[in-house]
């Protein structure tokens, strides 16, 4: 135990601002023993309810009037472009500075959503993840997160002896490689349609669609017009082996770009897959060849052979990635 876990905690504000919902929460303190934050008032309302992001605010503090933060960090799903962020879905815009003296806070730190999964990273609970291919970690090594959603995110936590720092990346706008036949052939496919076959292109919600349409294409079948939760339904049920084929397929190749940047990113801390779509395929992905294709990496198997991947299951991440952005620069 360190001296930290005994003394005061000042709350930190923290938020996760998705196009669809914001959530709020404090962090009321944090254990050393366990390496947790606490989470406490967690509170989630449609973000279409509000007309801008220091309206939600407002409301979400006037619930807990008692409580006073002067520290603030907020995860955001947007760029963040010379103190100025921008939520499309919402049409939210609001200046880092002019929310900070809004609120009279002390500290306030604006973060997206990836970078916030990768400050994170150190703080999950194993238990409630999911070990998709074991390793051993290098606890002061850097650590890479990425995961196929909506878009593809990755970034990683770089650390050395004495700090750590989140580097954000496109990731996913990396082009696609081809590692066998079948890669090759559906790249083939997908540069018909898309002039830059990036990770994205396949690695995404409507990736899944695309990859489909050219797993047809290479196996000289009609596509349907399906989108991916039809995919997803029709391969589960075994009622159509081309949907089948595709998320297998997609389970593979993402091995092969995690290794990718599992070696960009030196991840031998360990990699973390998160987004919205991997939960959900768990099964199959446990079944698939993707420790297999993370690890094959040439004279460089080794390397990845060593690094474990998580697929991360456990709720709250942006929350606790955004405390541990404050926590974390307080502690260098």
């Amino acid at each position: 135990m360190g001296l930290h876990s005994s003394t005061h905690f000042d709350p930190i504000l923290v938020a996760d601002i998705g196009g669809t919902n914001a959530r709020f929460a404090l962090i009321t303190g944090f254990d050393e023993s366990s390496n947790q934050f606490t989470i406490e008032h967690n509170h989630t309302f449609p973000s279409a309810s509000y007309g801008s992001l220091e309206s939600a605010t407002e409301y979400y503090l006037s619930t807990v009037s008692h409580i006073n933060p002067k520290r603030a960090c907020l995860a955001v799903a947007g760029p963040i472009n010379a103190g100025q962020v921008h939520l499309t879905n919402l049409g939210w815009h609001f200046s880092v500075n002019d929310f900070k003296h809004h609120f009279d806070l002390e500290q306030l730190s604006v973060i997206n959503d990836f970078a916030a999964f990768a400050y994170a990273a150190p703080y999950l609970d194993p238990s409630q993840n999911v070990t998709v291919k074991p390793g051993q970690a290098d606890d002061a090594a850097n650590i890479g997160v990425m995961g196929p959603g909506t878009g593809f995110g990755a970034a990683c936590l770089v650390r050395t002896a004495h700090s750590c720092a989140v580097m954000s990346s496109e990731g996913g706008h990396i082009s696609l490689a081809a590692v066998n036949e079948l890669d090759a052939q559906l790249i083939q496919e997908l540069k018909k349609d898309h002039p830059h076959v990036s990770v994205e292109t396949v690695f995404s919600g409507p990736g899944i669609a695309h990859l489909y349409k050219a797993m047809a294409a290479v196996k000289g079948v009609a596509a349907k017009n399906l989108d991916a939760a039809q995919i997803s339904s029709l391969a589960n049920s075994g009622e159509c082996e081309v949907c089948e084929a595709t998320l297998n397929q997609f389970c593979d190749w993402i091995g092969s770009v995690a290794g990718d940047l599992a070696l960009a990113y030196g991840a031998l801390g360990g990699l973390y897959i998160g987004g919205g779509i991997l939960p959900r395929m768990q099964a199959r992905l446990l079944e698939s060849r993707f420790i297999e294709r993370f690890s094959q990496k040439g004279i460089m198997s080794q390397y990845t052979g060593q690094i474990p991947v998580t697929l991360v299951t456990q709720d709250n991440i942006p929350l606790i990635g955004a405390a541990a952005c404050l926590h974390t620069s307080q502690q260098v």
